[in-house]
């Protein structure tokens, strides 16, 4: 609780500049070396990715078409007006952001915290709740309830391929999605608030 929501919700209320990545970056490291230290296995092995791929593409379906009817004018508003940030995000979002946060929100909660939540739904349920949580620091609903839902789905594929890489592959995917279709204004830092 003090981990994930004391320091986390002491985080936000402070609005430390910079966001959340310079110290998710430094947390990474370090729980790359407690997971190693703990022999967790195939936190690099990736397998899966069909089921992921074919359910990335239905929601991006739906998520265009959403945005398409009820935003067009910021529908690939990125994309359009600023590509090279766009281009930016593409590639740096994936490892500066998306694999910390699976290090930590599904590497390392769900093995450390597994003796008291045991291996299943409570665990899973633990790992998206946290990980929507730290999405408060957005300033906006939409965020917090999309996590949740992404946070779900990450700590069940986790669970089901056992492998870290696949579950950063697919957040990515969904992260790269937002930006592309015009929500990553609900998703940087200092969102809405």
């Amino acid at each position: 609780m003090l981990l994930f929501f004391g320091l986390v919700g002491l985080y936000i209320a402070v609005h430390v500049p910079g966001g959340p990545i310079p110290v998710l970056l430094p947390a990474a490291v370090a729980i790359v070396i407690y997971l190693r230290r703990q022999s967790v296995p195939r936190l690099g092995r990736v397998n899966g990715l069909k089921g992921v791929l074919a359910l990335w593409a239905l929601v991006s379906a739906l998520t265009v078409g959403a945005v398409a009817l009820f935003d067009r004018e910021n529908l690939f508003i990125l994309p359009r007006e600023n590509p090279g940030l766009w281009l930016l995000i593409c590639v740096f979002y994936p490892l500066a952001s998306v694999y910390p946060q699976e290090l930590l929100y599904r590497g390392f909660l769900m093995h450390r915290y597994a003796p008291v939540f045991g291996a299943g739904k409570v665990v899973a349920a633990a790992s998206a709740v946290a990980f929507g949580f730290a999405h408060l620091l957005f300033g906006n609903v939409i965020a917090v309830v999309a996590t949740i839902v992404g946070g779900w789905l990450f700590a069940r594929r986790y669970q089901s391929t056992g492998s870290l890489l696949t579950v950063s592959i697919e957040h990515a995917l969904y992260g790269i999605t937002i930006f592309t279709v015009g929500l990553g204004q609900y998703f940087y830092h200092g969102a809405g608030a």
